[in-house]
């Protein structure tokens, strides 16, 4: 079976004595371990991008999540801010309408003391007029007539009750 003049054999011992001194020299172990170590390492870098992958998904929902009550927040700004324009605008139209009743009325005062003096202005004229009407009729009157003392009495009372 061993024939030690066939080079067959000798490849055969010569791998048994290969496999020996690898073994006795614990190459085996050493390289199980180190496929041992490197399959640690690539479990605990797995372990890790699981982890950031964890932390990042975290990470994104807060964002949404800020991102939502952020729009929520905006959403409520501008409610009140168009209600505030509301409540200004009302406020705004409400003045002006009492600018403008206030204005109307001052206006209304205005023309209604030019009025009374335009009135008062016409029947002083009136009364003026009439007076001086009547002081020329009178005066014409007596100087065709006798002088009476009684009647230039009277003239004289009525000149300082209308003037």
């Amino acid at each position: 079976m061993f024939n030690l003049a066939e080079a067959e054999t000798w490849v055969r011992i010569a791998l048994v004595v290969f496999f020996l001194i690898l073994i006795v020299a614990k190459v085996p172990g050493k390289v199980w371990g180190s496929l041992g170590d490197t399959g640690k390492a690539v479990r605990a870098e797995l372990d890790e991008a699981v982890r950031i992958r964890q932390e990042a998904t975290d990470l994104l929902n807060a964002i949404k999540a800020q991102r939502v009550a952020a729009e929520q927040k905006a959403r409520e700004l501008i409610a009140l801010a168009e209600e505030e324009a509301a409540r200004l605008a009302k406020e705004a139209r409400e003045k002006l309408a009492d600018s403008i009743q206030r204005r109307e009325e001052l206006a209304e005062r205005k023309i209604a003391q030019a009025e009374a003096k335009a009135t008062a202005d016409v029947k002083a004229a009136a009364a003026d007029l009439a007076t001086q009407l009547a002081e020329t009729i009178l005066a014409d009157r007596t100087a065709k007539m006798t002088s009476d003392a009684s009647v230039d009495t009277a003239i004289g009372q009525i000149q300082g009750t209308l003037n």
